[in-house]
């Protein structure tokens, strides 16, 4: 055997199944194994790899063993003189395989190889060559000098930027996405070290490679899409953790005395910088909308202040100062809290549900303004005014927002992006077809032919006038059809036509449309899947809503329950249990198999069953009743539930 590739799968299963057709592609005519190591999915990763991919050989853990040691699996079984460690989201070009066997085989000393990565958008990864963490690398990398000197050799050692994009180079470290290995020198250096769960260990396998007397390459020769984001999300605090734990352990493995002391306590510093710098993104990114708002709703209040009482009162000291610092704020955190419960902060563009939520907390200030003491009452005026304020305020600076990123004050429509297909004609109809079944609203501008040129027609134009197309009719979105395009062509249009265009590929016979338009976000999928409402942030959103507003009910009214019920503890407990978000008021019907493909719910005091005491509780019914509470959630679903269950809490 010549080559064993090795992939490991985590709820991934669109870009699994994108992967395995670029790789069935790209073993043509060689003599390779293909292993999937899954880690307990519950995506039906493994039932599509059965169904679709026969020729897989096939790992289903029962469990998430992590990245080292699921890999390590299929290694100690596979067979091939070359192992190829590749991720589920990845695509290879159709001679990947042959062209870094031909490098291989013409490199003894080689023991590892790297090649060059492109994200979804096409521009190229900077990780596909680095250099060994050492205490100063390292150091360049935390704080940014590697980011200010992108092409230095002393302060960008990290990602070696001072090296050619399309040069063959020796490298010291393979990025874990595609490590081509050669097996004696995995003999010889040892598999993966299975005490990284994820991140570090291809640092250490490549150091240890070297060690172990073989070189790494960096080889351009060939490219692959790297859509990066997948399996883990790179912008949360546990990222951060995870990967700068993984340095630690390399660390005090690699390093010894001294220089490992201050090598670990620099990663410990930088756990904590990187945390505080994700925190400071994660809180700007997304409170600042809310902090806008907040401001110019409060400026405004002040400035109808004034005039209120200047025009209509002839007495600018006619409101009681109390006003700035309990009224206003108080105006404030209602209507803010309105628009977010509304879900007007979930899609910033939509005008509908901000008006929805200021309507909702005008209506909420008017009834709390009838229970303030006489002596902190306004003028009822002030909150009608105010409303009016706070509608033209926050669409304003939605539209200044709208302005600044696209040009334009078309807030409130969704423009669809003007979109190309690029396949055959029986192709790129079934794509359309797609499109329109999962309600993606797309403005279809027409067809490239996968030929380079056509003039019948039915097509805009052929692939070599793709270019010319893109610009004559401003695409902004293009889909390829992988059954009538190589992978190389795909990856060599979308590096020549840049990021400025999202792009997405449709694999072979299935139903997803699959891209992503940076490295650091997870990919867009369109796909015919059910969706689920409880899966939605509206949906979760409110759900937690109901479980707080229920426990502070019966803790208000608590005297009154214990009257009544007869296990008072138990209801105590379950109060505080859900307020404490361990638990929620509704949950789903307990299965024997935890992986049930649902979104997760914390487990619930009462279930769908509650609501229907006279269904018997078999195993397909709880199936079904999960199922389509979970589809077509809402939250007067739950207060159905919790009222005719309601001895159960």
């Amino acid at each position: 055997m010549k080559l064993s590739i090795v992939i490991v799968n985590y709820n991934v299963r669109y870009f699994l199944e994108q992967v395995l057709l670029s790789v069935r592609r790209a073993c043509a005519g060689l003599d390779a194994e293909v292993w999937v190591v899954d880690n307990n999915s519950v995506d039906d990763s493994v039932p599509m790899v059965r169904e679709k991919f026969p020729e897989v050989k096939l790992i289903a853990n029962t469990d998430n063993v992590g990245f080292a040691k699921a890999n390590n699996q299929a290694i100690r079984q596979s067979s091939g003189e070359y192992v190829l460690l590749l991720n589920p989201d990845t695509v290879v070009e159709e001679d990947t395989f042959a062209r870094c066997i031909a490098f291989m085989d013409a490199h003894p000393e080689a023991g590892g190889l790297g090649v060059r990565m492109i994200d979804g958008s096409g521009k190229f990864l900077p990780e596909s060559k680095r250099g060994f963490p050492t205490p100063w690398v390292a150091f360049c990398k935390t704080f940014g000098l590697s980011r200010l000197f992108p092409r230095s050799h002393r302060f960008n050692r990290y990602h070696l930027g001072y090296l050619g994009e399309w040069e063959v180079n020796e490298v010291d470290v393979l990025a874990g996405a595609f490590m081509w290995l050669r097996r004696s020198a995995l003999d010889k250096a040892g598999l993966l070290d299975e005490a990284f769960f994820m991140y570090g260990e291809d640092i250490d396998l490549s150091y240890r490679i070297v060690l172990a007397g073989y070189k790494n390459y960096y080889f351009p020769d060939t490219t692959i899409i790297h859509y990066k984001g997948e399996s883990t999300k790179k912008g949360s605090l546990n990222y951060v953790r995870t990967f700068y734990q993984a340095m630690i352990i390399f660390a005090r493995k690699h390093f010894k005395g001294r220089e490992a002391g201050l090598f670990v306590l620099m990663l410990q510093a930088a756990i904590y910088f990187r945390a505080l710098l994700t925190l400071g993104h994660q809180v700007l990114r997304r409170g600042y909308l809310p902090l806008l708002d907040g401001l110019a709703i409060y400026g405004g209040l002040v400035f109808i202040k004034h005039f209120w009482a200047s025009y209509h009162f002839r007495d600018p000291g006619y409101y009681d100062s109390s006003v700035l610092y309990l009224n206003f704020p108080l105006y404030t955190a209602i209507w803010l809290l309105s628009i977010y419960f509304s879900g007007g902060y979930d899609r910033i563009f939509r005008l509908q549900p901000l008006v929805k939520g200021l309507l909702a907390g005008t209506v909420l200030l008017a009834a709390v303004y009838g229970f303030l003491d006489l002596a902190y009452r306004t003028s009822r005026a002030l909150i009608l005014l105010g409303a009016v304020w706070a509608v033209t305020a926050t669409v304003g600076i939605r539209a200044a927002l709208h302005l600044i990123l696209f040009g334009n004050v078309d807030i409130g429509r969704e423009k669809p992006r003007r979109l190309v297909i690029v396949g055959t004609l029986q192709e790129s109809k079934r794509v359309e077809q797609l499109l329109h079944q999962v309600q993606v609203q797309k403005n279809i501008i027409g067809y490239v032919s996968p030929q380079a040129l056509s003039d019948d027609g039915v097509f805009l134009g052929g692939l070599s006038q793709l270019d010319e197309v893109v610009q004559i009719y401003h695409i902004e979105e293009l889909i390829f059809c992988s059954k009538d395009l190589q992978s190389q062509d795909i990856m060599r249009w979308m590096s020549r036509l840049g990021p400025g265009i999202a792009y997405k590929i449709v694999p072979e016979e299935s139903l997803s449309i699959i891209g992503s338009h940076s490295k650091n976000v997870s990919g867009e999928l369109y796909t015919i899947d059910i969706k689920f409402n409880i899966a939605t942030p509206a949906g979760r959103r409110n759900k937690r809503l109901f479980d707080l507003a229920l426990s502070l009910f019966l803790l208000a009214t608590l005297p009154f329950h214990l009257l009544f019920v007869k296990n008072r503890w138990r209801l105590i407990r379950h109060i505080f249990t859900v307020l404490l978000a361990r638990a929620t008021w509704v949950g789903y019907i307990p299965q024997p198999n935890p992986d049930t493909g649902l979104p997760p719910l914390k487990p619930g005091i009462l279930t769908p069953l509650d609501a229907l005491p006279a269904v018997p509780a078999n195993l397909d019914v709880a199936s079904r009743l999960n199922f389509f509470y979970a589809k077509d959630y809402d939250t007067w679903r739950d207060v159905e539930i919790c009222w005719r269950g309601f001895g159960g809490l």
